[in-house]
């Protein structure tokens, strides 16, 4: 048998050509694969040869820009696992300053964590995250409002394509407080979050606090006056820090302050932690605590009672946790009015994140 040689270098640019014809339309996963298949037939050699120097005077131009791949933007093809919508995808955490009005006509510019995400249909491969900060960016330099916040969500929805979407901000809120009786002054700091949430063409607006105050417990107390009425023994009432996380709807259109979410909070449950005290404070929050002793359940419903009075606030949800002295485990309640905050699970961690330390 007669054998002759093939023209292994017109075959290999033949082959080349043909490589560079298929490339102009296939996919990046697939360029990807081939990419690591060429490199297992070259054995020993490097493929390709990279440019160990990092090139500071490269430029992306606009047509080096339009070649870089996109996977996250690719066909269904590249979907991993089960094509299904998916309610919410994007970034958690990420911080900048943000500036706030206070109710007395100040500006407060705060540290402020940021979550943004969207819907994602099922035919879709993944999204742009990055969209979302820059979107979010592009309204951070003005002061906060839900209507600026509103316009961010727009954006980066309409950037995505997205149908549903959310931004959730947070921040630690200072606001000044006086001591019971000596007249000295301190902040106090709140954990807010304010969210807007866009589900199925609805927009809510919403806002969370986290209250933090003294609890003392009424049979503990009773029990302490039993023992130095009948046997003439000192005892103490036991008390707690406790933790209320009031979650509000806002409507209509008259604005709801931090202070004001705040102020509720005080008149329905006094016993707020203190910042500055002298003998005379320390002695004025016992008195204080012992002219309102409260359980639990009575926490929850003194909340309700205040914000279900106003008409700035839709529907609302309290969680309590009394984080108890005389037990090994805490005491909580969950109250809610109205469907948005309304659910059947609960996270497994939601009272755990209810504990503050100084």
């Amino acid at each position: 048998m007669n054998m002759h040689p093939r023209d292994t270098e017109d075959d290999s640019q033949k082959a080349l050509r043909l490589l560079a014809d298929w490339a102009v339309s296939a996919d990046p996963a697939a360029k990807a694969d081939l990419a690591a298949k060429l490199a297992e037939l070259l054995p020993g050699a490097d493929y390709p040869a990279l440019s160990r120097d990092y090139p500071e005077d490269f430029r992306a131009g606009p047509n080096y820009r339009a070649s870089l791949p996109d996977l996250q933007n690719g066909p269904a093809s590249l979907i991993k696992g089960s094509k299904q919508q998916i309610q919410h995808v994007g970034i958690s955490n990420f911080r900048l300053p943000i500036r706030f009005h206070t109710r007395d006509a100040g500006d407060l510019t705060l540290e402020t964590s940021v979550t943004g995400t969207v819907s994602l249909e099922a035919e879709k491969k993944g999204i742009n995250m990055s969209r979302i900060m820059r979107s979010f960016y592009a309204h951070a330099e003005k002061t906060f409002s839900f209507d600026v916040v509103s316009s961010a969500l727009d954006s980066y929805k309409d950037d995505l394509e997205s149908f549903d979407a959310r931004i959730q901000m947070r921040f630690s809120y200072p606001g000044r407080v006086e001591s019971l009786r000596s007249g000295l002054k301190g902040f106090q700091y709140y954990d807010i979050a304010l969210e807007l949430i866009e589900h199925k063409g609805v927009r809510k607006r919403i806002m969370h606090l986290d209250y933090v105050y003294s609890s003392t417990c009424p049979c503990s107390l009773e029990l302490s006056e039993h023992a130095r009425q009948y046997r003439n023994q000192l005892a103490t009432p036991h008390s707690q820090r406790s933790v209320a996380r009031i979650s509000v709807e806002l409507i209509g259109p008259e604005r709801l302050w931090f202070e004001d979410l705040i102020d509720m909070c005080r008149k329905a449950v006094p016993t707020e932690t203190q910042v500055m005290v002298k003998r005379e404070d320390e002695q004025a929050f016992a008195e204080l605590n012992a002219a309102n002793p409260i359980f639990v359940e009575d926490a929850a419903r003194l909340f309700f009672e205040q914000l279900n009075a106003d008409p700035r606030i839709g529907d609302f949800r309290i969680v309590a946790s009394h984080q108890e002295s005389l037990h090994s485990h805490d005491a909580v309640s969950i109250l809610t009015e109205g469907p948005t905050f309304a659910t059947d699970s609960l996270d497994p961690k939601l009272f755990t994140t209810l504990f503050h330390v100084g």
